[in-house]
């Protein structure tokens, strides 16, 4: 579907839902197409992703750094 600016500002809130349904909404100055309204794509986030597939122990961070390391960070040689 491709709308003129004015009619996208008076049915503003029909287009986005024809957006959504995922019709292709173009919004045109005059007869020449500038925008094109889409659904933003959501990313979908998992917590525990990698559950079960870490082996071995994990790092001690309560023990010091090796001293050339700790030199690294502190911006040493």
């Amino acid at each position: 579907m491709q709308v003129t600016v004015h009619e996208a500002k008076t049915q503003l809130s029909k287009l986005i839902e024809a957006a959504l349904a995922g019709e292709e909404v173009v919004i045109a100055r005059g007869k020449q197409p500038v925008v094109k309204l889409v659904p933003i794509q959501r990313a979908t986030f998992r917590i525990g992703i990698l559950r079960g597939q870490l082996t071995g122990p994990g790092p001690d961070w309560f023990e010091p750094m090796p001293e050339d390391e700790l030199a690294l960070w502190e911006g040493g040689p």
